[in-house]
């Protein structure tokens, strides 16, 4: 049997569907290409009966209406929604950048005057949002994205409530996903206000910013709830007083005295270089689909086709693919790993799987192996709940195959920890750089 070589390409609607780019237990992102203007965008497929069944249907046509009303240059944009008749569609704004805390991952801590500008960008897009009545109430690393040009675009906003909805848990959903920047009040479960609960979020993610690590961060998860719900954290010797003031503020564990996202923006510290968001609002902006979506007509469902691609061989699928070149796909990593990334070998595709394997589980992970495709998850008990990543091996030559690592749970920072690990692991099998070159010589 051999690896996947030659997979479908599903078109839905106008739009070409291509990898997945985020994962989730309700719903997926892929990236897509509108096959009329030649765009890029990002889709969020939605299963159509779980929307139903947990009676989300009011509450996700509001949310999605309200954010295709707000166009900010922080906040991700909706274009359009559509459905077939087992899945809802929201075509989201591709953002290429990468995440904020990549940039954390490659270079460590940001420097104060940069963390404050992209604090200052990520503030603008909460108090926007709040002042529409639309809250994230899950703001954390994966949501915080960096278009071409280096500016924030926060991702989710107002949809992140439904997938805590969706899984029948209520808060605690969110608990057990990313705790580390979960404000107290969430945490224990009493019903919280949206706006308290963002802005200590935020508090969090400053802090990561300017010290590259988390401030509440425990092997134990009854360890890190105690610590977050008291506030009980330090801070670096090299933060400026104005910094703590204002964190110290913003980590406030009574949501009723917590400062205020208007409080921030008249912040001494806040204020340095600040530069208020400048856009117009768009008018006549159409929200029909949104209710054709949800209607019972069968009128304006669209259906997924499905079609063999073109035969590609190696050289051809490196240099088309987006984001694809020579040197991210066989350059050395430089000790650096994104979300996701990309390595290549000449081994066979049972070797690499058992190579795999034999890696993932020394390091405290559980294999799921189906076909070619395999999910390793970290240790519930773990430092910041489940890690989980996702694998496939890709065919894209006889002799060559092509490995795709993907984080689909879990904290960037934790992911990049875990690479650097698990690819000594995987040296014997994969194919150097400069293999690579003689290769493409003869």
């Amino acid at each position: 049997m051999s690896a996947k070589g030659q997979g479908t390409r599903t078109r839905v609607g106008k739009y070409e569907l291509g990898k997945t780019i985020g994962e989730g237990s309700f719903a997926k992102v892929k990236v897509a290409k509108n096959v009329e203007t030649g765009d890029v965008v990002a889709i969020k497929i939605l299963d159509r009966e779980q929307v139903l069944r947990h009676k989300m249907v009011e509450q996700l046509k509001r949310e999605i209406s309200t954010m295709k009303l707000i166009k900010h240059p922080n906040v991700i944009k909706i274009f359009e929604v559509m459905a077939s008749k087992t899945k809802i569609y929201i075509v989201i704004e591709f953002v290429d950048g990468g995440e904020l805390f990549d940039k954390i991952a490659k270079h460590g801590r940001l420097r104060e005057d940069e963390a404050r500008r992209y604090f200052q960008q990520l503030i603008n897009a909460v108090d926007y949002c709040h002042s529409r009545g639309v809250f994230h109430r899950d703001l954390k690393p994966e949501n915080l994205l960096l278009d071409s040009h280096g500016v924030l675009k926060v991702s989710d906003f107002g949809l992140s409530a439904l997938s805590q909805q969706l899984q029948g848990d209520g808060l605690l959903h969110t608990a057990c996903g990313t705790p580390n920047y979960v404000a107290p009040e969430v945490l224990k479960d009493k019903g919280y206000d949206g706006t308290a609960s963002d802005v200590w979020s935020c508090g969090v993610i400053l802090y990561v910013l300017m010290a590259g690590y988390l401030p509440f961060d425990e092997t134990s998860l009854m360890a890190l709830y105690l610590k977050i719900c008291s506030a009980d954290f330090t801070f670096p010797s090299w933060f400026s007083s104005g910094a703590k003031k204002l964190i110290k503020r913003i980590l406030d564990p009574e949501p009723l005295t917590r400062i205020t996202v208007a409080e921030i923006i008249e912040d001494e510290w806040f204020k340095k270089g600040y530069r208020p968001p400048q856009f117009e609002q768009e008018e006549h902006v159409n929200v029909d689909d949104v209710d054709a979506v949800f209607n019972d007509s069968k009128e304006h469902l669209v259906t997924e086709k499905k079609k063999k691609p073109a035969s590609m061989n190696a050289f051809e699928l490196i240099s088309k693919t987006q984001g694809f070149s020579l040197e991210n796909l066989f350059g050395k990593q430089a000790g650096f790993v994104k979300r996701e990334t990309r390595i290549a070998s000449h081994s066979p595709a049972n070797e690499i799987m058992s190579r795999i394997e034999e890696a993932a589980k020394p390091l405290g992970f559980n294999v799921d192996k189906r076909n070619y495709k395999m999910k390793l998850k970290g240790d519930k008990g773990g430092r910041k709940g489940q890690l989980s990543v996702a694998t496939e091996v890709f065919e894209v030559a006889p002799s060559l195959h092509m490995v795709e690592l993907r984080k689909i749970g879990g904290d960037t920072l934790e992911f990049h920890n875990f690479y650097k690990s698990f690819s000594s692991g995987l040296k014997d099998v994969v194919w150097k750089s400069d293999q690579t070159i003689e290769g493409l010589r003869s």
